[in-house]
């Protein structure tokens, strides 16, 4: 962007996940807050990658910054919470490369305290600040762009079902579920899911009413009881009215990994052929020309703004 500093960059946050399933305990002791985990647990997560193979969230990242970098003509830079490139090591570079303004967006659209007030953290660390001044987007769930880039994935993959089972298939639209008491506390992320849901079916123009239902993923193996209805619920729902299929889209994830490659192509999955049931799901986001247009938009809609007075601080190099 011609009217932006050449010192002004972009930072994308992400969760992070580990290359090997060797890596997994030290991964889980990042995502906890270095909280041990029951060994169960633990042999349970590495289980699941050996399934997947591989997570390649952190290759699709990379790919998601390339491709801003390219939209905008501007650095684009990217910080893991949970693993390398891990935030802090990420803001260091940009320090030695003299940035000293940037946009930090999250890679979750929606906002919640157990994700993005997250990034936030870790991106500020104990201070509350950062060493340039930072636009930090606390959500963009309902953006245009990233609403049609989620639409078109699922008017592709929802017209193979149909094909392929030879009727409509309902529809559930999924988010990553958390703790009941997140909501309670005031957190703003399972009305912007499911405001995120109603906008992609929409936007979509096949999907009535009665196509389809929101459900919450991944619930967490520990820790009390957390948001639904499950997808395995809302599976049994379906089935009951008398459905042999069922076509599952993801709009809390913006590209592949566990939660996806795991949870819905091999549980999701295996839970409803033991019911009687096909399941397909929704191509991911993932490096889309559409979603990086989206994430071109909200970096824009805060470039193009003055940024107020800040408190920054100095780091090391």
């Amino acid at each position: 962007m011609s009217a932006a500093s050449p010192k002004t960059a972009v930072l994308l946050l992400a969760h992070g996940s580990p290359d090997k399933v060797e890596e997994i305990p030290e991964f889980l002791r990042y995502v906890t807050g270095g909280r041990p985990m029951p060994e169960a647990i633990v042999a349970e997560v590495q289980h699941r990658y050996r399934l997947i193979g591989h997570s390649p969230l952190t290759e699709i990242t990379l790919r998601q910054v390339s491709g801003l970098a390219e939209a905008l003509r501007l650095s684009v830079y990217t910080g893991m919470r949970n693993w390398r490139p891990f935030i802090s090591d990420t803001v260091r570079r940009m320090v030695g490369d003299g940035v000293e303004r940037a946009v930090a967006i999250c890679l979750a659209p929606q906002n919640s305290r157990t994700s993005v007030g997250l990034y936030r953290r870790a991106l500020e660390g104990e201070s509350g600040s950062t060493p340039f001044q930072t636009d930090f987007v606390e959500s963009w769930h309902d953006q245009p762009l990233l609403i049609r880039a989620f639409a078109e994935r699922l008017k592709a993959g929802w017209t193979r079902a149909c094909e392929e089972a030879g009727q409509r298939v309902p529809v559930i639209l999924t988010a990553h579920s958390v703790p009941q008491r997140t909501i309670a506390d005031g957190d703003p992320y399972q009305q912007q899911a499911q405001e995120t849901a109603a906008l992609v079916a929409m936007e979509s123009g096949f999907l009535a009413v009665d196509d389809w239902r929101f459900a919450f993923q991944s619930q967490g193996m520990s820790g009390g009881p957390w948001l639904g209805p499950t997808v395995e619920e809302t599976i049994a729902e379906f089935q009951r009215k008398g459905h042999k299929g069922v076509f599952l889209q993801p709009i809390g994830f913006v590209c592949d990994h566990v939660e996806v490659l795991y949870d819905i192509d091999i549980a999701f999955r295996k839970f409803a052929a033991d019911r009687g049931m096909s399941l397909w799901r929704a191509e991911s986001l993932n490096d889309s020309p559409l979603f990086i247009a989206a994430l071109a938009e909200v970096a824009r809609s805060r470039l193009v703004k003055p940024l107020p007075p800040q408190r920054v601080v100095q780091i090391k190099v």
